[in-house]
Order: C-alpha cells, then structure tokens, then sequence
C-alpha cells in the first residue's frame, strides 16, 4: 500500500507522532486504567492538561500578559456571532474586510447583530486576483471593531502584512487556518481566534486570545455560554468543555515545540510551498491566479489546462495515496492544503505526480 498524504484543508492531517501517542494512551490514560474522554473536567489531572496546554500556547505564540486565552466549543462559524455580542458595547457599526468566502460569511452573520460596513478589497487585473494593501482599507472612524482573515482557506487569498496601519482600533483577526504557521504579534489584536481543525487538533474546539480589557464590552443579553468574561472567569470550563480535542491540542503543541517553535516551523512551510508554487509557475500546464504577494502558504489551488483533466488529476493522486485533493465546490478545480503536519515528503510526492500526469496528459 503506497503511504497516504492528506490534503485535506480541514478536518487536516494531524501529526503522525502525536497520533500514535494518542492511540497508545486513548484506553489507558496515565495508568488510570480509564481512557481521557471519560475523565472529568473537574479532576486535577485534566486541569492539568489545560494548564499545559494554554502555558504552551502562550510561549509559541508569545501572548502578552495582559491577553486571556479561551478554549470555547464549536468552530469558527460559532465566533462570528459570539464575536458581535461581546465587543458592540454601546457602538452599533463594525467594519468587516471582505477577502473571501470565510470573512465574507463572518459579515452576513454580524448584520443580524450591528450595521456592518463591508470593505472589499479583492483586485483583479489581467486574470490574476490580489489584495488591497492595509493602508488602502476604508476603516468607519467610529466602528466598534474591524474583522478580517488573514487567511482564505477556499481560494488561497492571504494577507501578509501585520495591521500596523490599524493600531488605534480593535482588529478582530480569524485565523483558523494560518494560525501555528508562523509568529504573531498578538500585541496588535484585539482578539486573534482559530478553530482547531487546520494546525492545532481536531474539529471541536476554537481558542480565542482576547486582549483583557475587552473581557467587560458585552451584552447583558449575550448568553452565558457565549459571554468571553464569563468564559474566562471559569478558565473556559463554564460548562463540560470538548476535553478530547483540548487534550489532543495540547499534544500538538507539545509536538509544535519539539519541530523548533514557530520560527522552524515557519520555514518549512516557507519551503513547501515554494516547492509547490514553483512546479505550478514553471508550467504550462497548471495555474494559480493568485498573484505572489497574496498567495497562501496554507491552501494552494491550482487547475490544469483543461477543466476535464482535473477531476482525472483528482481521481489518479488518490490512487496513488495522494488524497482529499478536489478544489472547494465554490471554486473547483484542485487545493492542496499543506498545513504544519504536511511533511516535505508528501509535497514532494505531490510534485512528482504533477509531473508525470503533465508528461502523461500533454
């Protein structure tokens, strides 16, 4: 049986290592003769998984002080109306950044909460698509927030610059599929979240960096379940918290550490998708019409000269252990999403079925 790589832009690939690890413990936790999923929340040895795991984070991350870390259920989706109903205060305007499908969603759901001001910035010029810069973002003078994604797991549309242009407002940033994959300066959010499912575990759970004074903005009508001060009060266990995926997690940053931290990490990353977007940009064969400025390091989507020949492409890479290559169905074509778990091996694997269904197909 070939060895299977998944590209799966989420749920994603998992660390192999940490996955054995969690298979060896799963039945028989710490010797407690009991598997972790049936361990209370409440007992020390699992608070003492959530301790870890959020003292990790923060050190990978270099979360200031003054910033809480939240463990909340659900996924991004949920955030995008928790989000409104803990920052609006006494503001009724918010300025979402429309770059993709993802923040673009992120807007429809806020309008049901404030008057949102929805600021596209998605450029097309001679087939190819790109980003206005920060500088260029018409930002509302009294907006309670301004929300945006840094990264667009469906087209691959990323923003790479750090929002220094926006220092005196609140930036809400989703960064569910970008976060782990390089250092962040936390310092200039107000609130960074991430659901799990790309670089951090397994679907489930989001973490939330909330800066502190924030925790105090939300509705007395935000339900107790949603409210962040709440939420961080409790240390994220107001209720019986997805414990399977913050323990999972929790390894994944474990392993996060033993790759070198977020600067190693980052420059494998940097390598893989070079590797990648070098095959497509020396074709004739492959497009991606992200210009390079933009380009996710995460997500890549490509197609081939012929729409025909993509479901074929998709269809012969699984075969050979090349899986969960089709392209969103908003977009088509083909993604493959290299997250931190990818390893170079399965991107190279990647290129070298790319060319020989090229020589094969030409």
């Amino acid at each position: 049986m070939n060895k299977i790589y998944n590209f799966s832009a989420g749920p994603a690939m998992l660390p192999v290592d940490v996955m054995k690890e969690a298979k060896k413990e799963f039945c028989n936790f710490n010797g407690l003769g009991i598997s972790i999923i049936e361990i209370s929340h409440r007992e020390k040895i699992f608070i003492k998984i959530a301790t870890e795991t959020e003292e990790n984070l923060r050190e990978l991350l270099n979360i200031p002080k003054n910033y809480k870390v939240l463990f909340c259920h659900g996924g991004a989706r949920t955030q995008f109306s928790i989000i409104p109903m803990n920052l609006l205060e006494k503001k009724t305007k918010t300025d979402y950044i429309i770059s993709g499908y993802w923040s673009e969603y992120a807007a429809k759901e806020a309008k049901k909460y404030c008057n949102v001001n929805i600021i596209k910035i998605i450029e097309e010029k001679n087939g190819k698509l790109s980003l206005k810069k920060i500088n260029k973002w018409k930002i509302t003078n009294d907006s309670a927030y301004i929300h945006y994604c840094p990264n667009e797991t469906i087209s691959g549309l990323s923003i790479h610059e750090d929002p220094l242009f926006l220092k005196n407002k609140i930036i809400i940033a989703d960064y569910s599929s970008s976060i782990l994959s390089k250092p962040i300066d936390v310092s200039l959010y107000g609130i960074i979240y991430a659901s799990a499912q790309k670089n951090i575990g397994p679907s489930g759970i989001t973490i939330v960096i909330i800066r502190e004074d924030l925790l105090l903005r939300n509705s007395s009508i935000t339900p107790s379940v949603f409210n962040y001060n709440i939420l961080s009060k409790h240390k994220s266990m107001f209720n019986t918290p997805p414990t399977f995926a913050w323990y999972l997690s929790g390894m994944v940053l474990k392993w996060l550490k033993k790759q070198g931290g977020l600067q190693e990490i980052a420059k494998k990353n940097y390598e893989k998708s070079k590797l990648l977007y070098n095959t497509i940009d020396n074709s004739d064969f492959y497009f991606n019409n992200i210009t390079k400025k933009n380009r996710s390091l995460m997500n890549i989507p490509f197609k081939t000269k012929e729409p025909k020949l993509d479901l074929i492409f998709i269809k012969e890479a699984k075969k050979q252990g090349l899986h969960s290559l089709k392209g969103h169905k908003i977009l088509g074509g083909i993604r493959a999403s290299i997250y931190n778990a990818m390893p170079i091996d399965g991107v190279q694997a990647l290129v070298d079925f790319m060319n020989d269904f090229k020589y094969r197909h030409s």
